[in-house]
């Protein structure tokens, strides 16, 4: 290390020095490590000069984060650590989880009217002809419509469609976005006191700024940083709640073995225990209901199929295929359960997004528990066994002879899209991490704030969808049966309020980072904030939050909630189950 990086570095450490001080030792101590700037080719990123506000993370919050910074005049910068930008958003989540459509305001539902002007050009419709889409899906559901042309908004989409809109959209605003650009989170946090000066990327690029933001499924920014965080589910006795923690005996939705007509076996040979237990399914007790746990709800990826011949390409077979791993599935299709095809929710052209369903399904229920804080390397291989998982239920399904004719025939007809995904195999980019680290910050989300049992301070933003997690575990039960846990879902009785202080961290953890995504929050209200309308009105939310910070050179805990509001109502947000306009 040259004199001048150790001069720099003994700044940092002081407490009185500047901010043009600090941020020219940032600088400098950059241009000593001989790594030079790679502009992306799709952005003109320069790495080196300091931005009002860096963006670490390429979900959908990060772009409409950018999108707001922009829009206020700021200079920004997003270091995605992915290629493709937009989450899940762009990677398969093309059903949007909408809950009730009048709490989505500002960029997000400026998104979903995006999507509706592009599929106004007949030229898109190559599969499918519009009229014929929108007289099937183009209803009502729920509170939402998949077509609304009354609103000029669309909630479903193909993912190359909302990964289109989203590139346009920042090329618009002239946003800098840098890609392939993974935080170093060992050692690539600078802070001075309780502010974030820069974060170093592991290939050696550093990015300066005055305000920065969150925006990973991960949370990983957030907890270099410093931040608290929890991962896994709270006792409920730690908040008050119902609905946290262990919910054995809690049987919602119809992802668990009570919709049989007849209990299954956990073990290779049924009703023999020293036969050994089927693959996935645990040999660990459940826990206790209203207990905490570290265990994580199951993640999967949200296929785009298609069942137009022209445009198919078939299941392939993954590597290591044993059918024997689906084993479980066969003794469920077995005892009568026929709707293995129910969440193949349809999209535009012939195509779906096809989730989770049933009580073994593309969930890979009990084999992410240590994703949230594993190295790259290790969520790297999370990552592909649940590819080949997945893989490998679809291939099962369209070819074991052991598989009911009826589900093998409906099962081939469908195949990945040849037109998505096209440099991944046709597989979607991003696993759908429902869950990871969530920040606990100054004000914590709760079930009371879910039901409105309580008044919300400072809302940012409204959520509506149901309290919402998937399955957690499976096991077996005393009698020798086995089950799943964890999958709640309560319905929330009308949209309610995001307060502030849950996308910002505690007084004196960090004074400049905000956190949209991995927001303060329980394990139970997650469950129904995690949603990617949710997560795009956050991102905005909290770029006006650095904006207006920077204007007024004040930390984001010291923000007045007033000039906050009315810039937010101005820009189109929604904070009260009424909507407000600014001077209300």
């Amino acid at each position: 290390m040259n004199s001048n990086r150790f001069a720099c570095y003994g700044l940092l450490l002081g407490n009185r020095c500047s901010w043009t001080l600090t941020l020219l030792c940032v600088m400098l101590a950059s241009a000593s490590t001989g790594h030079a700037a790679t502009p992306d080719p799709q952005g003109s990123s320069d790495e080196g000069a300091p931005h009002d506000v860096v963006i670490y993370g390429g979900t959908s919050a990060a772009i409409t984060a950018a999108i707001q910074a922009a829009r206020m005049g700021q200079s920004v910068v997003v270091v995605s650590p992915d290629k493709h930008l937009g989450g899940l958003t762009t990677s398969g989540l093309g059903w949007t989880d909408v809950g009730a459509v009048e709490s989505i305001g500002g960029l997000s539902r400026e998104f979903y009217h995006r999507v509706w002007r592009y599929y106004r050009q007949p030229e898109v419709w190559k599969w499918q002809r519009a009229e014929a889409y929108r007289a099937q899906y183009g209803h009502a559901r729920g509170s939402a419509s998949v077509v609304d042309d009354k609103t000029e908004t669309m909630w479903a989409f193909e993912p190359h469609v909302a990964e289109a809109v989203f590139e346009d959209w920042l090329k618009e605003f002239k946003v800098d976005v840098v890609r392939n650009a993974w935080l170093d989170r060992e050692k690539g946090v600078v802070k001075q006191g309780d502010r974030i000066v820069s974060i170093r990327t592991l290939d050696g690029r550093a990015f300066a700024g005055r305000m920065f933001l969150d925006a990973t499924y991960e949370g990983d920014l957030m907890a270099a940083a410093g931040v608290s965080y929890h991962v896994g589910r709270e006792a409920n006795r730690i908040y008050g709640e119902k609905w946290n923690g262990v919910q054995v005996g809690t049987l919602h939705h119809l992802h668990h073995f009570g919709v049989l007509n007849k209990p299954i076996s956990p073990y290779k040979s049924p009703g023999d225990p020293t036969s050994g237990l089927l693959p996935y399914v645990s040999a660990k007790p459940p826990g206790t209901r209203g207990e905490g746990d570290r265990r994580v709800q199951a993640y999967c990826f949200r296929m785009c199929l298609t069942d137009d011949p022209a445009n198919r390409v078939p299941f392939p077979k993954p590597e290591g295929y044993n059918p024997d791993n689906y084993e479980l599935l066969r003794r469920i299709l077995d005892a009568g359960w026929n709707d293995a095809f129910r969440k193949f929710d349809k999209l535009p052209n012939r195509k779906t997004d096809t989730n989770n369903n049933g009580p073994f399904s593309t969930d890979f229920i009990g084999m992410n528990y240590d994703y949230p804080e594993a190295s790259y390397q290790r969520r790297r291989e999370i990552i592909e066994e649940h590819k080949r998982y997945q893989q490998g239920l679809m291939y099962f399904l369209a070819n074991d002879p052991r598989v009911p004719e009826a589900v093998r025939k409906e099962a081939s007809r469908w195949g990945l899209a040849k037109d998505e995904f096209s440099d991944n195999g046709h597989w979607p980019h991003q696993l759908y991490i429902r869950e990871a680290r969530r920040m606990v910050g100054r004000y914590v989300m709760t079930e009371h704030d879910c039901f409105n049992k309580r008044a919300t301070p400072n809302p940012v933003g409204l959520a509506s969808y149901t309290v919402d997690s998937h399955n957690v575990q499976r096991y077996v039960t005393p009698e020798g049966h086995v089950q799943n846990e964890g999958d709640i879902g309560v319905r929330v009785p009308e949209p309610y309020e995001i307060a502030y202080g849950s996308i910002i961290p505690k007084p004196g953890e960090c004074s400049n980072l905000l956190v949209p995504v991995c927001v303060s929050s329980s394990h139970t209200a997650f469950g129904s904030v995690r949603m990617e309308p949710v997560f795009m009105i956050l991102g905005q939310s909290a770029a006006t939050v650095a904006a207006l910070c920077n204007e007024q050179g004040v930390d984001v805990q010291s923000l007045d909630y007033d000039t906050l509001r009315y810039r937010l109502l101005k820009d189109g947000q929604r904070l009260g189950r009424r909507v407000r306009k600014p001077n209300d």
